[in-house]
């Protein structure tokens, strides 16, 4: 007999909750962040509490089960029921620390899920002064994908006064911290 979608997703979730295997963690949860991409997924998961789990594991010491949760986030958001739940779980201060990530991929779907919650109602904490100077440094980076994204983010998501006034600011506070090389 064949699992339903529900069931499948339910299973997951158990597993990913009862493992204690390491790498078993990592399979499940991109598992679920690939689910995450599908639509027809959105309702079982939030029913399964999958944005919570998503959340929770944003604060993991590894690297690959942050990439994979703020990955999943990022494909959730897209939905405005879910975008809301992150939104009132105080989601943006998860995803913001998450553009300190030394992971490329991390950074990248951190960069996209702020994009995706900005809101007329999220729009100041999305685009906080600590978050226009980092996508600032970002337009500066070698890495073409992260300064095209931090590119789009300052164009199309901040005001050019908050732009100015992060440059301003980087001007004055980032004495001694290099920026990324080209």
């Amino acid at each position: 007999m064949e699992l339903g979608r529900l069931e499948y997703l339910q299973a997951l979730v158990t597993e990913f909750q009862v493992t204690d295997s390491p790498d078993a963690k990592e399979q499940v949860l991109a598992n679920l962040a690939n689910f995450a991409y599908d639509p027809k997924n959105y309702e079982y998961l939030r029913q399964l509490q999958v944005l919570d789990l998503f959340l929770d594991t944003l604060t993991e010491d590894s690297e690959t089960l942050v990439e994979f949760a703020i990955g999943g986030l990022c494909n959730l958001c897209l939905d405005r029921t879910n975008r809301d739940y992150i939104l009132e779980a105080n989601g943006v201060e998860h995803v913001i620390n998450c553009l300190s990530s030394s992971n490329e991929e991390t950074v990248m779907s951190a960069v996209t899920t702020l994009m995706y919650l900005t809101t007329p109602q999220s729009r100041q904490q999305t685009t906080a002064l600590p978050v226009v100077e980092c996508m600032l440094r970002f337009s500066l980076s070698a890495n073409r994908r992260l300064s095209n994204l931090a590119a789009v983010f300052l164009e199309d998501y901040c005001t050019p006064p908050q732009v100015e006034e992060a440059r301003n600011l980087s001007k004055h506070t980032a004495v001694g911290i290099p920026l990324p090389k080209d």
